[in-house]
């Protein structure tokens, strides 16, 4: 058999110049495909497509923009990862939400205060790049403060972003200055100082006012009484802890309103602190025998304003304190509540999930079909401020409805410290009636109740329990040793105070 050796070369030529073609639309691909991802790369494209009203402006005032070395930082290097860090899948998969939301979604409803937030920040920006540049974390320049805390971010082995100390490198914001606040507190008041706390000695609701100060706060009787503590095991959405549901005598007490906002706890850290003590001294001065707090770091509010909303990121510790403070200025007997008379208040007479009508599976937003078509919320939007409402922030007290004894917000807008020590077994020891719990002799951490506005619907029903987690909200805290007075991680957790009545003088 012949074989045809002009055939054969053609056909030989033929693939060469077929291989040689592929290579070229290969390289030609290549090529446009990375000028394209360079062109959707630049700080213009980024901008064209991201209609944010602050990014630009907030970006060019910040250390990434605004230096003395005059070197910018562009979107795409702190909101993509580097190479070798899955950059290329982040950029489609970054890239996909944003064409979608370009596209289909209106740019006046996006809640742009939940996206900046840490929790948001941490999704689209990543610690690889940060490193990637800033390779030396001890400079010569470098503060005690910022050596110890950069050191627990190499050690720590908890989930420590570069974005819990920074997270306005990246888009300047005023209220997240990361240092000593010393004008924190500084307020003024033209109002009448009042000169001595409300006298009482009958047991109905009463306007405290708290001496030397214009500051005054309403307290609810809540008359005592008995009711089954906890989560029933077919309440929906139920946590272990909240059960089993045990039969709990409450004995009359007082309680605020609304959580302590910050006039009132403002009012504790002008008299008791000192300005120019660190967390590491000794307390310099004593007001009533009560040490106050060391000033804070950052504004302790996050910029969402003072006044009558409620004070945030103080300790445990610190709310204690302050309780302690407020018994020794009024001559009554503050202090927290323990979780049998929150759980007790909060119910208001009710045994339902919430005090007033609803189911958890209704009100949630977990589960892909809620998302989408959502639900109606107009009861629970009426009594709670929790992630289904809020601006990722907290509230005014006038914005909720009371709950039946008369109280605010105590399902939302902050969690609230109790009394007791936590235990997720702490139900399981009483099996009789008991009158007046007060949890655990021992433990570590406290119980906390009521969620906040960054609750699910399902984390605020009556029965829901928690509790405080100090090591991980001191994460970074550069403070050496950590401040126990303020919590540097935590910006969703309050108190409100409960008040004993003096039964030698009050009467029913």
């Amino acid at each position: 058999m012949k074989l045809n050796f002009k055939s054969m070369m053609t056909g030989r030529k033929l693939y060469f110049f077929l291989f040689l073609g592929g290579i070229a639309i290969c390289l030609i691909i290549l090529y446009a495909g990375k000028k394209a991802v360079d062109y959707t790369s630049t700080d213009e494209y980024c901008m064209s497509c991201h209609v944010h009203p602050h990014a630009e402006q907030s970006w060019k005032l910040s250390p990434h923009h605004n230096n003395r070395t005059g070197v910018f930082v562009h979107c795409t290097e702190c909101h993509l990862p580097p190479e070798g860090h899955g950059k290329l899948f982040a950029k489609a998969k970054q890239g996909a939400k944003d064409i979608y939301g370009f596209w289909f979604k209106d740019s006046a409803d996006f809640k742009w205060e939940q996206k900046r937030t840490l929790e948001a920040a941490k999704k689209f920006t990543y610690t690889e790049s940060c490193v990637k540049c800033h390779q030396n974390l001890f400079p010569v320049s470098l503060s005690k403060e910022g050596e110890d805390a950069h050191l627990n971010f190499i050690t720590s082995k908890e989930n420590v972003s570069c974005l819990n100390c920074h997270l306005d490198v990246g888009h300047f914001d005023p209220d997240r200055m990361h240092e000593h606040n010393t004008n924190f507190g500084n307020a003024e008041t033209n109002k009448e100082i009042f000169e001595e706390a409300t006298p009482v000695d009958r047991f109905v609701n009463f306007t405290e006012k708290i001496p030397g100060t214009s500051v005054s706060f309403d307290m609810v009787a809540i008359p005592g009484g008995k009711f089954n503590m906890g989560s029933p095991a077919n309440e929906p959405l139920r946590d272990k802890d909240e059960g089993p549901v045990h039969p709990v005598e409450v004995s009359d007490f007082w309680m605020g309103k609304i959580e302590v906002t910050w006039d009132e706890y403002l009012a504790f850290f002008a008299q008791t602190s000192s300005q120019g003590r660190k967390e590491s001294e000794k307390a310099a001065e004593e007001v009533d025998g009560i040490t106050g707090p060391t000033p804070p770091w950052g504004a302790p509010d996050q910029g969402w304003g003072k006044s009558s909303r409620p004070a945030i990121t103080m300790s445990w510790y610190a709310a204690n304190t302050y309780c302690q403070w407020l018994s020794k200025v009024t001559g009554k007997k503050y202090r927290l509540p323990t979780e049998a008379e929150w759980e007790y208040a909060c119910r208001g007479g009710s045994s339902t999930p919430y005090p007033f009508k609803g189911s958890p599976k209704k009100y949630t937003s977990d589960g892909i079909f809620k998302k989408i078509f959502g639900t109606d919320t107009t009861n629970i939007n009426s009594y709670v401020i929790y992630k289904g409402n809020s601006p990722t922030q907290t509230e005014e007290p006038s914005r909720v409805k009371e709950n039946p004894f008369g109280l605010k917000n105590m399902l939302g807008n902050v969690s609230e410290f109790c009394l007791d020590y936590y235990s997720p077994v702490a139900y399981k020891k009483y099996t009789n009636l008991v009158k007046d719990p007060r949890g655990p002799r021992r433990g570590k951490e406290h119980v906390i109740r009521g969620g906040s506005f960054k609750s699910d619907a399902k984390d605020v029903r009556s029965a829901a329990r928690d509790y405080t987690r100090t090591k991980a909200w001191l994460v970074t805290d550069p403070q050496m040793p950590k401040s126990i007075w303020w919590y540097s991680d935590c910006i969703d957790v309050g108190f409100r105070v409960v008040c004993e009545p003096d039964k030698t003088i009050i009467k029913k």
